[in-house]
């Protein structure tokens, strides 16, 4: 019989909902919806689909524990009474790579991160009957959360965070991540059947992900986790076949529009390696193009973008007419939508028309928004003309 956990899901804040149902697509059970993450329960198999087929989470955490500490003492205890022989075998490499806390007593990272380290050797050189540990085996990284004196207890299951698809070797100055990239696809109306074109493409990661949801591939297709070595807790058996669904979905074949421009030739370059190493190259147009250039004969299409935001001061002065650009370029296309994410406060000023949506998200500690101009839907005969 399959052993259950509950298994953590950490994503960009804002963006819970669409993490939410991306779960319930794959077949597991949501059990709690925080700020920042989504707590589901499923089996050994779960943790490598998950993990495969996940686009907008940053690593699958399996949950050790939960337990209330106000004090070094009780947090020591609390850690020190989780079954960590279950996960941890006497050859196993563990510490606390990541602790953090929100209102609570406990709130220094380096002292969590010593006392429950010492707390784990407690419990398992009694439980191994040893003195000493080599941790020369695989590795269990832990991620801790204090949150209102609750210490959730989690065990890195990926590695390297999710969006690392193993597919970007080159980026640009202000790069969006991949995950991001795909959630902001997946709150838009967009489907392989609709044109997609991004202006500011830099290392091409919006049009890139956009191909691999159209071709159906699973995004941790072309990379490998930390929990494959972990043969203790899930047989290597449930990695092999969750790589081979993810390859029998596979549909690379289809027809698409997608586009992606940038001013810089060399950026665009990087996009076009970046596409190839992601098995999509076939699926997206790159081109060296202004946004001043922008344009296209067909209807209904969509504008996905992460526009520079001004970040360095030498680039706020061109702020106003990029903007102003965007809007006239926007115009002019006939019946299109528009979704720009962007920490710009006079987006909306400059473009010339509210948006009709607006969410705030958090990239990395930067407050931003993701604007959402929605142009009218195709009528259902144009768009089967269009498929045939």
């Amino acid at each position: 019989m399959k052993q259950t956990y509950e298994l953590i899901a950490p994503c960009h804040f804002g963006l819970e909902a669409v993490l939410k149902k991306e779960i319930l697509d794959l077949g597991y059970e949501i059990s709690q919806v925080e700020d920042g993450r989504v707590t589901f329960i499923g089996d050994e198999e779960a943790i490598c689909r998950a993990n495969v087929f996940l686009r907008t989470a940053e690593r699958i955490l399996l949950k050790a524990g939960s337990f209330r500490a106000e004090t070094f003492e009780e947090l020591f205890e609390g850690t020190k009474a989780i079954a960590w022989e279950e996960f941890i075998p006497e050859d196993g490499k563990f510490w606390v790579a990541k602790a953090s806390s929100i209102k609570s007593k406990l709130f220094s990272p380096s002292d969590i991160q010593s006392i429950m380290k010492k707390a784990m050797v407690e419990r398992l050189k009694n439980r191994y009957h040893v003195t000493w540990f080599a941790e020369n085996g695989a590795s269990f990284p832990l991620r801790v959360f204090l949150y209102k004196d609750v210490v959730t207890v989690g065990i890195d299951t990926s590695g390297d965070s999710l969006h690392k698809r193993g597919y970007r070797t080159l980026t640009s100055k202000a790069p969006i991540t991949e995950t991001l990239a795909a959630a902001l696809i997946m709150l838009t109306p967009w489907n392989r059947d609709r044109i997609l074109v991004d202006p500011f493409c830099g290392s091409g990661t919006f049009p890139i992900e956009a191909a691999m949801m159209a071709a159906n591939m699973a995004p941790g297709m072309n990379r490998s986790f930390l929990a494959e070595d972990w043969k203790n807790v899930i047989g290597r058996k449930y990695w092999y076949e969750a790589m081979d669904e993810a390859n029998e979905l596979v549909d690379d074949k289809v027809q698409v529009d997608i586009q992606g421009y940038d001013i810089d030739g060399d950026i665009v370059k990087a996009a076009r390696a970046n596409a190839q190493s992601a098995g999509v190259d076939h699926m997206i147009h790159f081109q060296q193009r202004p946004v001043s250039a922008l344009s296209h004969p067909k209807k209904y299409g969509f504008l996905i973008s992460n526009p520079p935001y001004g970040e360095r001061i030498e680039e706020k002065a061109n702020l106003p007419g990029l903007y102003k650009e965007i809007g006239e370029r926007f115009a002019a296309l006939d019946s299109w939508s528009m979704y720009l994410i962007t920490s710009y406060g006079d987006a909306e000023k400059q473009i010339g028309r509210k948006a009709d949506k607006n969410r705030k998200i958090y990239n990395g500690m930067l407050k931003t928004y993701f604007y959402q101009f929605m142009g009218p839907k195709p009528p259902r005969r144009s768009q089967e003309s269009r498929e045939s």
